[in-house]
């Protein structure tokens, strides 16, 4: 199956379903996602279970697994420019099978992809994403599964849960009440199921820290 999974990082990632996904056992995985989180964390768990088969990303700085996998010819990878990548989930989730794009002509991105010109510029084609399964994490959700995701970790999750078949999302704050219409970052519509959030740890990738008054502005 391909498995579209939101977050960047750390920041926004669904925590409980992807520990839901890995204790599932399933195998043979495609998963498209920003990047694969970091070394017993996050995506990092499928990979040391050993549950993926097949990666399209755009970052895989921050997890050694993921880099000794690759290298070793065990996982198979398809780097995707970021912007790219974000468009592919959207097109996948308007119903777009595929589009033309500047990004990646003339690197390894464009090897094997159809080409054209427009307005003299070089574009590659490239195809929309529909995943079988989509996870996201939301802040907040409705019984219509009307989703608001909370500053930056919105990143990658509205697109994702455009682009799958079957969208579960992970809800921080179940509301009682219908969401403001013209406060709904995801409608219902791309929506199938959510899950209330039952362990709220919020992982931090790299903490950087400095003396406060530093951090204020004011002389240390």
């Amino acid at each position: 199956m391909t498995i579209a999974v939101g977050g960047f990082g750390l920041c926004g990632i669904p925590h409980n379903l992807i520990r839901a996904l890995r204790d599932t056992g399933a195998t043979d995985l495609t998963i498209v996602s920003n990047n694969m989180g970091v070394d017993g964390k996050g995506l990092g768990l499928l990979l040391e279970n050993r549950q993926v088969a097949k990666v399209l990303g755009s970052y895989v700085g921050e997890n050694k697994l993921f880099a000794e996998q690759y290298l070793s010819g065990a996982l198979e990878v398809e780097f995707v420019p970021q912007g790219t990548l974000a468009e592919r989930l959207r097109a996948g989730g308007a119903g777009i099978p595929a589009f033309y794009t500047p990004t990646g002509v003339g690197t390894p991105v464009a090897e094997g992809k159809p080409e054209a010109e427009f307005d003299g510029r070089r574009a590659i084609l490239e195809r929309g994403i529909v995943a079988d399964v989509a996870l996201v994490r939301a802040d907040t959700g409705d019984a219509e599964g009307n989703l608001r995701y909370r500053l930056t970790a919105r990143n990658f999750n509205p697109l994702v849960a455009m682009s799958g078949r079957t969208t579960i999302a992970e809800v921080e704050r179940p509301s009682a009440e219908y969401l403001d219409p013209e406060r709904v970052d995801t409608p219902g519509v791309f929506v199938q199921r959510w899950v209330a959030v039952l362990d709220g740890t919020k992982d931090i990738e790299q903490r950087t820290v400095r003396p406060r008054a530093a951090a204020n502005g004011e002389a240390a």
